[in-house]
């Protein structure tokens, strides 16, 4: 009789045999004793439910037997994205939803206009399914998080490797392969399931304070419906206010064209300068069960791999920091005057303050897979340092200093928004002095003034000084 490895009631004998069973039976030549399919299942954030995993057996075969184009499984994170995005349902977006995520985005715009000096970017507004955010920003993910992937997924490889018994290692094989993949699979499983679970979190393409999906507006209708629940405050006003934040964060990143890589590339240079701590793979080696992948998932969830940050990092840290702060600040100050007139400004103002500063699980998640929070710490104190710019210098002065990152506030400005401007004056001026000097010496100044005699070398100065050393005090004239 053939078995059917759709039917998890099916048995060769008298065990039954769930269809994750029977596929490990195969990738280990007949005999998987000692993997539990269950803590496997859990551990890839699979679903327990016999049916469910008949459907998506070959995906999970694909994990283990799969060859990827690097040390990370890529594919794998976006397929285990989607299937996470879709979990408890994900039901596309209503042409009602898209008219209302349209109206709200460019009344967005029409309120912004007044309060910022860049202009619209007529960038046209869409409304997003979890789906269809995942596909929109995946390829931002993969750019964020490759440095410390790769270096993780390498030594979840070298670790799962040297955990096999020698019996188990002589079953398997052939399938050195797989074992050469785990690790990334095991990675790329893991970013699938932080990047599926935030789609369930966030409301917008720049929730997160980052251009995930640059040059796109867009809203999550479902996401910002959960988000006014309980809030005894209209949807409509929800939508509208998250709109101009989302417009806003849109119209900074198009109308400052070297803001987004600047952003991405102080998240980039965090990301490299992690490494794995080979001392704690060592340690954590000895609780890590080959044949339970729960182990091998609570490990890497935990950052147990990351080392503490040395100096350099935590400067780097401090310098990501405040970029996402003045970012978010900003956009935080142009909301607060463009939605004045709306009644629950006040309240939802600061409740996305609360929600940016604290982060959900999906962000925490996220943070203990790479070693890094997106999250501006300092909201506050930027918005403060914005709406001080924009009392002393008007809404034109205020966004001119994000003509060039040397521009930029830095922490210090946060810690002191009214010393900002007097900081600037000296180190404008003393780059004029600079500037001033070296145009002098290319007009060939310097040498002009070497050619001209000093007032020390002028006529009978030599006759002085002769005298000055025949005197008997060492250089005065007797009297």
């Amino acid at each position: 009789m053939t078995s059917n490895p759709s039917d998890p009631s099916n048995d060769d004998g008298d065990t039954p045999k769930d269809p994750l069973s029977e596929m490990l039976a195969r990738l280990m030549g007949g005999n998987a004793q000692g993997m539990d399919p269950q803590a496997l299942a859990k551990a890839a954030g699979l679903p327990s439910d016999p049916q469910a995993m008949a459907m998506m057996m070959q995906q999970v075969q694909a994990m283990f037997a799969a060859q990827s184009d690097g040390p990370v499984n890529w594919q794998l994170a976006h397929d285990h994205a989607r299937r996470v995005a879709a979990a408890d349902g994900d039901p596309s977006v209503t042409p009602q939803q898209r008219r209302d995520v349209d109206e709200a985005l460019r009344l967005a715009e029409m309120w912004l206009d007044p309060v910022t000096d860049f202009p619209s970017t007529n960038t046209l507004g869409r409304a997003w399914s979890h789906a269809e955010w995942v596909e929109a920003t995946m390829d931002t993910w993969k750019r964020l998080t490759e440095p410390v992937a790769v270096s993780i997924a390498k030594a979840l490889s070298d670790a799962i490797s040297e955990q096999l018994p020698e019996e188990m290692k002589t079953m398997m094989g052939g399938a050195s392969s797989m074992l050469q993949n785990l690790g990334g699979a095991m990675f790329g499983m893991q970013l699938g399931q932080a990047v599926g679970a935030l789609s369930k979190d966030v409301v917008s393409s720049t929730d997160i304070g980052v251009p995930l999906a640059e040059g796109q507006m867009a809203l999550l209708p479902v996401n910002v419906a959960a988000f006014g629940e309980g809030l005894d405050i209209p949807e409509q006003e929800v939508r509208l206010f998250l709109a101009v934040r989302e417009a806003a964060h849109t119209r900074l990143f198009t109308q400052v064209p070297w803001l987004s890589a600047h952003l991405l590339g102080a998240v980039e240079s965090y990301a490299k300068g992690i490494h794995i701590d080979m001392s704690k793979i060592e340690e954590v080696a000895r609780d890590i069960d080959p044949s339970n992948p729960e182990s091998m998932q609570a490990a890497l969830s935990e950052g147990v791999f990351m080392p503490g940050r040395t100096p350099q990092q935590d400067a780097a840290l401090v310098r990501l920091e405040t970029a996402l702060a003045l970012v978010e600040g900003w956009v935080d100050e142009l909301t607060a005057a463009a939605t004045a007139n709306l009644p629950s400004s006040a309240a939802l103002r600061e409740m996305v303050r609360r929600r940016r500063a604290t982060g959900g699980p999906a962000e925490h998640a996220f943070a203990s897979l790479v070693g890094l929070e997106l999250r501006p710490r300092r909201l506050r104190d930027a918005a403060t340092l914005w709406a001080h710019l924009t009392a002393e210098r008007g809404v034109e002065g205020r966004d001119a200093v994000w003509e060039h990152p040397d521009l930029l506030p830095t922490a210090e400005d946060l810690d002191d928004p009214q010393g900002f401007s007097q900081r600037r004056q000296l180190a404008e001026s003393s780059d004029s002095e600079v500037d001033a000097a070296l145009q002098r010496l290319l007009d060939g100044g310097f040498d002009d003034a070497e050619e001209t005699p000093s007032a020390d070398e002028s006529p009978g100065s030599e006759d002085q000084s002769t005298d000055g050393e025949d005197s008997p005090e060492g250089g005065k004239p007797n009297a």
